[in-house]
């Protein structure tokens, strides 16, 4: 069965030894972040803080929710040791097979309603999670719900959101994200785009915001794909919209159009502070509605890896790997490592003809998955694109310096990419480029080097031989 809300998830992820309950009084002025960030970083259990300080002892935090391949794999409701070639393919398989939700007159996340004048997003212990933010965080792990005002479809994705007083939030909304398409579609008519925030929903929900699913489609359908089974969604009180009616915090609201406020900068999943502070629009809380004793959740992104590189690395490598195949590429592996901040795509590929390598590359580019890699790496078959170090070797010795890498300049590109410049960053483009390492196809078998492996450059008995001989030897299995 699929989790039904957050605290089924918690309670699993304590069960498997994935999370640390955390009992000392923890400051939510960088402390619960540095706590954060240093368990993204020995890839350790989500810190759960059950004591913030300032707030009472009912306002929880689940931190770092899905920054490991096994809390994912948890959530997914698999055995927690899942490789992640076949996340990639779970992921795959499960897409295939949409579920529309079931909405609900009632829900946990109505047992608390507050309007108006009663809103309050201090009353919630948002966190600075790095030194240097623009503010405190309410929204780095979370959906946010808009719909198209032309079509009726609705997005589900995941925005960060800053904390400007009680009734205002502030985000970074970039163009060639859905939020960004359908917010200029406001923005344009000079009408606010009601906007609804579910915070601390069952994992899945928060799991599907975070990836690149295809313009048009309702998250909410996917959800119910991945849990085999309906998501529970419930209306609104002030904005037409659905959230899924387990979530520990909703908040409803308009963004205003035309209205600028200084956001950021924060802490990305590019590793570094890079996307500066700037006048970004503003969001108008209308409601909130949460559970008792409310947990909010939080991602520290940074310095891989963390939830978002997670996410990403089985999300773009799936929706890439499913495409490529479909367009006819004889790939046969795929890797966006979450160790490269999820800004690079490395794919292993036959080679039936010269410059495949560039073919793959341009159609990665095409695809709205692949706009935020600018750096695609291509290897021969007989090499794992999962096993990085192997992908090092292969960079340094099978790619040559100039012939192997091909630059294109003025490529589309994400702001927060921090080896761009300020005008580059404005402009939202960049440069990407494809580092070549397959063997050119004019040289002779002869002249192609051998890969000096165990299983490459020793015959078959040899290898059955050592491998059978290996305990006898003295080594252990």
């Amino acid at each position: 069965m699929a989790f039904k809300d957050l605290r089924e998830y918690i309670a699993k992820l304590e069960e498997t030894g994935d999370l640390q309950k955390i009992d000392e009084e923890v400051d939510w002025d960088l402390e619960a972040g540095a706590i954060m960030r240093r368990c993204n970083e020995m890839s350790g259990p989500a810190p759960f803080f059950n004591k913030i300080k300032d707030y009472p002892d009912s306002h929880r935090i689940l931190g770092s929710p899905m920054a490991t391949f096994r809390r994912l794999a948890i959530a997914l409701e698999l055995d927690p040791d899942t490789p992640y070639s076949e996340l990639i393919d779970i992921y795959n398989d499960r897409i295939k097979n949409p579920i529309k939700p079931i909405q609900v007159s009632d829900g946990p996340c109505k047992e608390n309603i507050k309007l108006g004048d009663d809103v309050d997003l201090l009353e919630f212990p948002s966190l600075m999670i790095h030194e240097g933010d623009g503010g405190r965080y309410m929204g780095t792990w979370h959906i946010s719900a808009i719909k198209d005002p032309d079509s009726g479809w609705v997005n589900w994705g995941m925005y960060r959101l800053m904390v400007h007083d009680r009734n205002t939030l502030g985000g970074l909304i970039i163009p060639f994200q859905h939020i960004g398409m359908l917010f200029n579609k406001y923005e344009s008519r000079n009408e606010p785009m009601e906007i609804a925030i579910a915070i601390g929903p069952e994992p899945v929900t928060t799991f599907i915001g975070a990836c690149s699913v295809p313009i048009g489609v309702n998250e909410a359908d996917v959800i119910g794909g991945f849990r085999k089974e309906p998501l529970e969604i419930i209306k609104c009180e002030t904005v037409d919209l659905m959230v899924p009616a387990s979530a520990e915090i909703v908040i409803e609201a308009e963004v205003l159009p035309g209205v600028r406020r200084d956001e950021g900068p924060f802490g990305e999943y590019t590793g570094f502070q890079a996307g500066g502070k700037g006048p970004r629009p503003v969001i108008k809380v209308k409601a909130i509605t949460h559970r008792n004793n409310p947990i909010l959740t939080a991602s520290n992104m940074g310095y891989p890896v963390d939830d978002n590189g997670i996410i990403q690395a089985v999300s773009i490598a799936a929706i890439l790997k499913s495409e490529l195949l479909r367009a006819g590429f004889p790939i046969t592996g795929i890797n966006v490592p979450p160790e490269a901040s999820c800004t690079m795509c490395v794919v292993a590929t036959k080679t039936p003809y010269s410059n495949i390598a560039n073919q793959i590359a341009g159609f990665v580019w095409s695809t709205k998955a692949g706009l935020v890699l600018p750096r695609v790496v291509i290897l021969n078959d007989d090499m794992d694109p999962t096993d990085m170090q192997m992908v090092m070797f292969a960079i340094a010795t099978k790619c040559h310096p100039v012939r192997g890498a091909t630059v294109i300049d003025d490529m589309p590109a994400c702001p927060l990419n921090p080896f761009l410049t300020l005008e580059e960053k404005t402009q939202l483009k960049g440069g990407n480029v494809v580092y070549d390492c397959t063997w050119p196809l004019d040289w002779k078998k002869e002249d192609t080097p051998r890969l000096a492996t165990f299983n490459n450059i020793y015959p078959k008995d040899i290898q059955k031989k050592v491998l059978d001989k290996w305990e006898k030897y003295g080594f252990k299995q």
